[in-house]
């Protein structure tokens, strides 16, 4: 199995239009996300990525209680810089979504999705809320977050059910008459595309919601999280407007990306919610 973290120019717009005050923190996260992800890299001897695993839950807990010892930890920690550093109790999110990968586990239910990509955003998205806009309810930033990954999830179907990790919930499967396999053939039977067609407007809506609770002050701050939503917004549309067939490789990624990276940024700094 290789690691699979979100489409690289995506974290990178979200790194580059990041406000100074979180830059430190946004680099730190995805750091050590991209650390616990060579974990499934392909070909490494499973018990060593079991070690590695076991490590970094150890070393995640070691930050939450304020002594780190490796040295992305340690800039996470530094980057607070006084902040309120409950919120890094649940970096250790990270651990549990990639030992859940690692495993090949599937997702009965989308009960079961849903708690995956809450945890992802625990540890990710609800350091960067907490770190920016303090007085952001932490249900608004799980909500965003959750909708975010499931949203990235969404878009890599077929390429993640070719590595042997299914990112849609059996009994929807079973429900639109298609099996596991098929997830990774594209393209895919009519009531399979419209259910995933379905889900992908769903999932913008909740990114927009969830982006259109916060106060017009909360914004600015935000900025980075807001550019990532608008892009995996865009990159849905993408994905929706391909089916029945999926996006090929390279087609998670528009030359007006940048564009939309730059025009969530202006509406970000001026308090206005990013469009979906």
């Amino acid at each position: 199995m290789r690691p699979t973290p979100a489409p690289a120019a995506t974290r990178a717009f979200a790194q580059l239009y990041c406000p100074p005050a979180q830059r430190e923190v946004l680099a730190a996260l995805l750091n050590i996300e991209a650390q616990i992800a060579t974990s499934l890299r392909r070909g490494l001897d499973h018990q060593v990525a079991h070690a590695r695993l076991a490590f970094w839950r150890e070393e995640c807990a070691r930050c939450a209680a304020g002594h780190p010892a490796h040295p992305l930890t340690r800039e996470l920690l530094a980057a607070f810089h006084g902040a309120d550093r409950t919120a890094l109790g649940g970096v250790g999110g990270l651990v549990d979504t990639a030992t859940w990968d690692l495993a090949a586990a599937t997702f009965e239910t989308r009960h079961e999705l849903s708690a995956y990509c809450e945890r992802w955003a625990e540890a990710i998205v609800l350091p960067i809320a907490r770190c920016a806009a303090p007085a952001v309810a932490p249900q608004i930033g799980r909500a965003l977050g959750a909708a975010l990954r499931e949203t990235e999830l969404l878009c890599r179907l077929a390429p993640e059910a070719g590595a042997g990790r299914l990112r849609f919930p059996l009994d929807e499967l079973s429900a639109a008459g298609a099996t596991p396999a098929q997830l990774a053939r594209p393209p895919w039977p009519t009531p399979l595309s419209e259910r995933i067609a379905q889900r992908h407007r769903e999932l913008r809506i909740a990114l927009a919601a969830a982006a259109g609770a916060l106060a017009p002050a909360e914004r600015p701050p935000l900025r980075a999280l807001l550019v990532w939503t608008a892009l995996a917004a865009a990159g849905s549309h993408r994905a929706e407007r391909r089916l029945p067939g999926a996006l090929a490789s390279g087609e998670d990624r528009a030359p007006l990306d940048a564009w939309r990276a730059w025009r969530a940024a202006r509406r970000a700094d001026a308090g206005r919610p990013t469009p979906s």
